[in-house]
């Protein structure tokens, strides 16, 4: 089905991701994936391409264009050629950590850190996850209580994408512990500050090309002029943010399946079996004509979903029906696409394998598929 979604901006620009991954992500992706992280320069690269910040605008060296469809279109592409944890980072920096910058920062913050954001040269995190405490972040025992012009920060984080590279750390924190939702509020750490931290890089089933980390804050003294945002507004401010970041992975989500279809099909037209092609048997037919319906369905719905969002009109709990349809249909699709390539499609120099094993984070991420259910459920007022 013909999508309505995009113009002929968002086409050209497409165009331009797509060279921009196939000569200098594609070739690498091997590499990366041994390393268990991209190269910094690889933001530099893409800031010069103008692929980052493409919402900054353009008085700090952004695009300029408010325009969610840019961001998902470069989330397509990136799923498109099989560069998921590669292009996690990036995707992470212009669609999870920009809006907060964008909406809190203060002008002083913005001209201090948003021409950087947009060229590739400060790489961005968020910290919310601590150990033990999963979905629950009212719980968090990280604390930043002020002390002077200064707030002192102590405790951890864990899963933190981007933790290795970012230069900028979105963190939330408790500046007031005896609060729940209240006592919550955002700094943002900043590379080399004293007493922070990085653990290991942490060793994952997928997405191994993208750094994840644990982070140790011991008396680390933030300005209080990295305060993003109001005092104890850090809960509210997250759940503003959501919508946004689980319609990215839900773009993902759908993407991801799409492509594992395109490579499906291209395999058992090619591949035989008893003297013909695979894709002749009616199993394959038949399983590959219920994945071809429900990326369909599922990206009529995400395109719906991203105009929503470009309006202003995206809800808390359309965001979760997208995250979890979306998670849970490119697993299913990425398993039965693999089965599809017999033996072969366990092998990691096929791209099916890597989806695979990069697809089953998806549904834990942003908020399991549990957790969706749950805010979806609380909406209809049950």
């Amino acid at each position: 089905m013909r999508r309505q979604l995009y113009g002929s901006d968002h086409e050209a620009f497409r165009e331009s991701v797509r060279r921009f991954l196939d000569k200098d992500v594609v070739p690498h992706l091997s590499q990366w994936e041994e390393a268990g992280i991209v190269p910094r320069e690889l933001f530099g690269a893409a800031g010069a391409a103008g692929f980052l910040g493409m919402a900054i605008p353009e008085q700090y060296g952004g695009g300029g264009v408010d325009d969610f469809r840019f961001n998902a279109v470069f989330g397509e592409e990136v799923q498109r050629c099989g560069a998921a944890a590669a292009g996690l980072g990036m995707t992470l920096h212009n669609d999870i950590c920009m809006p907060y910058f964008l909406s809190y920062a203060t002008e002083e913050q913005r001209q201090r850190w948003l021409p950087g954001i947009a060229a590739g040269e400060l790489i961005t995190a968020i910290a919310m996850t601590e150990p033990g405490i999963g979905s629950d972040l009212a719980s968090m025992s990280t604390t930043a209580l002020r002390d002077g012009a200064d707030f002192v920060v102590n405790g951890s984080k864990t899963f933190i994408t981007n933790g290795i590279n970012a230069d900028l750390v979105i963190t939330a924190v408790k500046t007031d512990p005896t609060q729940r939702h209240a006592g919550m509020s955002l700094l943002v750490l900043e590379r080399g500050m004293a007493g922070f931290e990085r653990g290991r890089n942490l060793d994952k089933l997928g997405q191994h090309a993208q750094d994840t980390a644990e982070l140790f804050f011991n008396d680390v003294r933030v300005p209080a002029g990295n305060l993003l945002g109001e005092l104890g507004q850090g809960f509210r401010q997250l759940v503003a943010n959501l919508p946004q970041e689980r319609l990215s992975i839900a773009v993902a989500g759908v993407a991801a399946a799409a492509a594992a279809l395109e490579w499906t099909l291209s395999y058992v037209k090619e591949r035989t079996a008893f003297g013909k092609p695979i894709g002749s048997f009616q199993n394959s037919r038949f399983t590959l004509a219920e994945i071809s319906t429900e990326v369909d369905v599922a990206q009529a719905y995400v395109d719906a979903c991203i105009l929503a969002l470009d309006a202003g009109e995206l809800t808390v709990e359309d965001a979760a029906k997208a995250k979890w349809w979306c998670t849970e249909l490119q697993g299913r699709v990425t398993d039965a696409c693999l089965q599809l390539h017999g033996g072969y499609g366990y092998m990691t120099e096929y791209p099916i394998a890597r989806a695979y094993a990069d697809a089953r984070i998806t549904r834990i991420y942003g908020g399991t598929t549990e957790i969706m259910k749950e805010v979806i459920g609380r909406g209809l007022g049950l």
